[in-house]
């Protein structure tokens, strides 16, 4: 099926403002010129698009127009979203990018084929035990809180080393990736530079981060996704 062709109908109320499809060739062109300018190929970066809290009159018009990789916060609502998409079209790739609890872990093997937010043990230990079950094996990322926050996940940077080792050595897990969310209030580019460094020194290859307004410095700093919500979608109910 062309990229070009309506895969799912959009409902019937128009959404004119702001006008995603727009936005999302915009994001998609700055990304490139971000990666021409830090000397990367810019085929090198992915988008995800985030389709947390959206209404599916925005979403519909960039998924039929070719975007194919969306992230979610939460289990429930990515679910009630996307179980028909994931049916409709193969090549459909949904991302975690929130908080996961331990006991949403089996929902979360089923529906997701990338989580980004594995960041303790007990969470380890319920994916390990729920990709048993399910016979299917999400792609994984670490989430490293940079920032140290104490009201935000991931793991700190001091145990990052040991918890990757021991997520490699107790489970067989491939970590593909790292992810992090800078603190707001801080520059991001030294978070960037941070996650970089521990990804280097763990032998990880691919880095999630950068948001709307930050991909440009993030893709200097080598990612390879950016997680991109309002700037195309406009701002979540």
């Amino acid at each position: 099926m062309s990229a070009g062709t309506e895969i799912l109908p959009a409902p019937s109320a128009a959404r004119t403002e702001p006008d995603p499809l727009t936005h999302w060739r915009a994001v998609l062109a700055r990304m490139g010129e971000a990666a021409t300018a830090a000397g990367r190929d810019p085929s090198d970066v992915n988008l995800v698009a985030v389709s947390k809290q959206q209404p599916w009159e925005a979403i519909a018009p960039v998924l039929t127009a070719g975007q194919r990789v969306f992230g979610e916060n939460r289990v429930q609502e990515a679910a009630a979203r996307w179980a028909e998409p994931c049916t409709a079209i193969p090549d459909l790739e949904l991302r975690l990018i929130g908080p996961l609890q331990s006991n949403k872990a089996v929902d979360a093997v089923a529906l997701f084929d990338v989580i980004e937010t594995l960041d303790r043990p007990s969470l380890a230990a319920a994916l390990a035990k729920a990709i048993q079950k399910a016979g299917r094996a999400p792609r994984l990322y670490v989430q490293i809180n940079t920032g140290e926050e104490p009201q935000k996940a991931g793991a700190l940077p001091a145990e990052a080393d040991a918890f990757i080792a021991a997520a490699r050595r107790d489970y067989g897990f491939k970590i593909e990736g790292l992810m992090c969310i800078p603190p707001a209030s801080e520059p991001a580019g030294p978070h960037f530079a941070l996650l970089r460094k521990i990804a280097a020194r763990n032998g990880v290859q691919r880095l999630s981060m950068g948001m709307s307004g930050d991909f440009g410095t993030a893709i200097r700093f080598g990612a390879t996704s950016v997680r991109v919500g309002s700037a195309v979608f406009g701002a979540r109910g």
